[in-house]
């Protein structure tokens, strides 16, 4: 077994911006949606069922919870949830705000036109408005 480290594609594609307990908490570099990803810190793990009972629950709560805090920071229409793995195998559970107009609503965010990178001055705002939400 090895130790836990993202995914090269993970790490590359997204920027930890805390760990909550069972995961790191992850924001995609892509500006036009406010998408999060869930990244449990278990080595060689790619499916939910792999997970012990213990942490599987651990992994409900966490979504759950930043879940309910992007929708309050953001006023998001839905919240998307979806754990795919179909190219980075490495369990990881992506949390997404969605907005009727949006860029492909009401489509998936998935292979839909070409990333755009966050201003640094709307990453900070968005970044300590959910983290403020998370904490509360």
């Amino acid at each position: 077994m090895s130790a836990f480290e993202a995914d090269e594609r993970l790490a590359r594609d997204s920027e930890m911006l805390t760990r909550i307990g069972l995961c790191e908490l992850r924001l995609m570099n892509d500006a036009r949606w406010p998408w999060l990803v869930l990244l449990p810190q278990r080595a060689d793990v790619c499916e939910i069922f792999e997970l012990t009972p213990l942490d599987q629950t651990m992994l409900t709560f966490e979504i759950n919870l930043v879940a309910d805090a992007l929708k309050r920071a953001t006023g998001a229409t839905k919240i998307n949830v979806g754990a795919l793995g179909n190219i980075v195998r490495q369990l990881h559970v992506h949390i997404i705000a969605r907005n009727e107009g949006d860029p492909n609503w009401p489509g998936p965010v998935w292979g839909f036109g070409s990333a755009e990178a966050w201003d640094a001055d709307n990453k900070a705002a968005f970044t300590a408005k959910l983290l403020e939400h998370l904490g509360s």
